[in-house]
């Protein structure tokens, strides 16, 4: 970004070092061009014109600022106007932390308004500079719990799909945390996952790496009217019906704890 200002004097230098006032640096820090050489006066009397110069200055914007910047004014029209974001520097990029009272709001269902807040933010940090520029947003240290609780639920979800051959399908989640799902099954020996649906149905499905163990359920024969094994019902004077064994329902997570509802809720799909 160009910042310059256009000034005149009675000579080039002059002029360069009025221009420089107006844009606020010393002359060392400037460059400039000269747009009208000065002209003497005819005779001392007549005519005559001054030195015109244009000095400029290349100014380097901060994307992680203009993102913060950018996140204060959104949050004000939210109903937050004394935010604080703080602003840690990273190697491709920066991590935001918003912080003041009544913010849990703006973490939203399972994350997804921060999550709406990191993706607006991101776009203008990318309109300072033409490299990529990353911009993580967080509240309250919500990424690194909800990190936390993704891993515990995808260990317990492939601990399961080992023990009881069944495979079982998690709610919709963003890639970042499908990643988190994906990683933490990896740990677990004999557990695969993958990913299904799409756009925002998009979601992981965990199970035994042999796929689905069919399900065996035994049982001892019935006994007649006398207490005696047999299959033959004497009440009737026929044989007995066996009897009808309900197919087990399917497993899923459990819900996350309820006294902590800014997280969410993860449950299996029904």
């Amino acid at each position: 970004m160009i910042k310059e200002a256009v000034a005149q004097g009675a000579t080039v230098e002059v002029a360069f070092a009025n221009a420089c006032q107006e844009l606020g640096v010393d002359t060392t820090e400037a460059e400039f061009e000269i747009l009208e050489m000065p002209t003497k006066k005819t005779f001392g009397l007549f005519g005559g014109s001054p030195a015109k110069v244009r000095a400029y200055i290349e100014t380097h914007s901060d994307p992680a600022e203009k993102a913060a910047e950018y996140l204060k004014a959104v949050l004000r029209e939210m109903g937050l106007p004394n935010v604080q974001v703080d602003i840690s520097r990273e190697e491709s990029g920066a991590a935001l932390s918003l912080s003041g009272e009544d913010i849990g709001f703006v973490i939203g269902h399972r994350g997804e308004t921060l999550d709406s807040l990191q993706y607006l933010a991101s776009l203008v940090a990318n309109h300072v500079e033409e490299s990529y520029f990353r911009i993580t947003l967080d509240v309250g240290n919500y990424r690194e719990k909800r990190k936390e609780t993704l891993e515990a639920l995808g260990k317990r979800m492939a601990l399961r799909a080992v023990k009881y051959g069944r495979n079982s399908s998690l709610e919709p989640m963003n890639p970042y945390e499908r990643r988190i799902i994906h990683t933490a099954v990896q740990t677990v020996e004999g557990a695969k996952s993958w990913s299904e649906g799409e756009d925002m149905n998009r979601h992981v499905v965990i199970g035994p790496e042999g796929g689905e163990r069919s399900q065996r359920y035994g049982g001892s024969r019935g006994r007649d009217s006398r207490g005696g094994r047999g299959g033959y019902d004497n009440r009737r004077n026929g044989p007995r019906k066996p009897r009808e064994t309900p197919a087990p329902r399917p497993e899923g997570p459990k819900a996350d704890d309820p006294s902590t509802p800014i997280y969410g809720k993860i449950e299996a799909k029904k």
